[in-house]
């Protein structure tokens, strides 16, 4: 258990949110002093992993997955302007013969 006051609360807090008992216990013992158990930092980083990963999916994806969508989007747009002007440029030939 939690063992300062402040500790106390803060694993309370977690607890209230959903976390479990354990877990809310092992990430307010890493905020007091001393030597962070690795519990405890493995506890906070699949939370914040898994926050990381809820708002990329409400967010529609990860932002990795949409950058490369906004450089394909590009890449498409440019080689279709280069066709449409190959077409003219042919169009243009066929007209004068």
């Amino acid at each position: 258990m939690a063992k300062t006051t402040n500790n106390k609360q803060l694993a309370k807090s977690l607890r209230s949110r959903g976390i479990r008992k354990k877990v809310a216990d092992d990430i307010a013992r890493a905020l007091g002093r001393g030597p962070k158990p690795k519990s405890s930092r493995r506890s906070i980083s699949d939370l914040t992993s898994a926050v990381s990963e809820i708002n990329d999916r409400l967010r529609g994806g990860p932002e990795k997955r949409s950058a490369g969508g906004k450089q394909a989007a590009r890449t498409r747009k440019r080689k279709a302007e280069k066709r449409s002007e190959a077409a003219k440029r042919g169009a243009r030939k066929r007209s004068r013969a």
